[in-house]
């Protein structure tokens, strides 16, 4: 048996910019985290080896590759020409919550998958493949933010260049700012799920307007100016630049916030939360925000939701366990 581990991600600021149809013409960049919440995937030969099973939120066994209802399952397990194993995946989150759970779920597989066959593949790549599976075969209106994220893990700034390349650096800064980032960082769960696609196709869209690009860019200003400002050892802003990235964010799409949505950040805002944002593409799953320590209680009190605690992790994606066998 394999085992891996593939973190989730916060994204700060930015996100958006790492579509296609932005970054070929401008550049994109976001700044983002990986978080101590994983998705977990397991791999052994099945016993009878003429067939494959499959183990997620559904139980799918079949005799060949082309049945696999599961898109991803099905596209990754053609690609690398494996057939007769049991896999399975469980996660610490559900999907649809804004923390990048498919991309997270595709990086590692491709991991599990590679280590399963003796291969080693770097992190980049990793990222690189699951962009190839995501957006280029399944054409998911996603972009290359999400497997970055998972597949590197840690703090970074990450820049979609118009030539279609993604370079990345560690956000560097000391100690004592880094712990009171995390400190100061609380997470909530919405209570509803949704998927991307729906809003980030209209996203994609829109960005072909004059006034969607211009907010992106702003965007994209933000990322830059939270990246300066974390390398300073300043934090003073983070909160105000996460409440512009996301009214300017609000503006991309319909369905990105609603009224659950508004209103639970109002109050936010109202107790003590110095900025944040909701999640992902939008319509659900978890809302961020900055709030300096001694607020929090008086937060938490207020909004009536259910917190997700988290720390940031620095690993990425990783091979946790290979059996004896795999060393013969």
């Amino acid at each position: 048996m394999i085992i891996t581990k593939t973190p989730f991600r916060v994204s700060f600021c930015g996100g958006g910019s790492d579509m296609a149809n932005f970054y070929e013409k401008y550049g994109g960049c976001v700044l983002s985290t990986s978080i101590n919440k994983y998705c977990y995937i397991s791999i052994h030969p099945y016993f009878n080896e003429k067939q494959t099973l499959l183990k997620y939120s559904e139980n799918e066994l079949v005799d060949e590759i082309d049945q696999i209802k599961h898109s991803i399952f099905r596209q990754v397990l053609k690609d690398m020409h494996i057939h007769g194993v049991e896999i399975t995946s469980t996660a610490d989150i559900p999907g649809g919550t804004g923390l990048g759970s498919s991309s997270t779920f595709t990086v590692g597989l491709l991991n599990t998958l590679n280590c399963y066959n003796g291969k080693f593949v770097s992190k980049d790549k990793l990222a690189r493949l699951a962009c190839e599976v995501e957006i280029e075969k399944l054409g998911n209106p996603i972009g290359k933010q999400d497997q970055y994220g998972a597949a590197l893990g840690g703090l970074n700034f990450i820049k979609f260049n118009q030539d279609g390349s993604v370079s990345h650096e560690p956000i560097l800064m000391e100690g004592k700012t880094y712990k009171k980032l995390q400190k100061n960082l609380l997470m909530f769960y919405t209570g509803t799920t949704r998927s991307a696609n729906t809003i980030l196709a209209e996203q994609t869209k829109n960005i072909t307007s004059e006034d969607k690009a211009k907010n992106l860019l702003k965007m994209c200003g933000l990322a830059k100016d939270m990246k300066v400002a974390l390398e300073n050892n300043d934090i003073s802003s983070f909160g105000k630049i996460l409440d512009e990235g996301w009214q300017l964010k609000k503006e991309l799409a319909s369905g990105i916030a609603n009224p659950a949505i508004d209103e639970a950040y109002d109050i936010a805002m109202k107790n003590g939360a110095l900025g944040g944002k909701l999640l992902g593409a939008g319509g659900g799953g978890f809302l961020l925000f900055y709030c300096e320590e001694e607020k929090q209680e008086q937060l938490k009190k207020a909004i009536v939701l259910r917190e997700l605690e988290f720390t940031f992790e620095r690993d990425g994606t990783s091979v946790i366990y290979i059996g004896d066998k795999y060393w013969e």
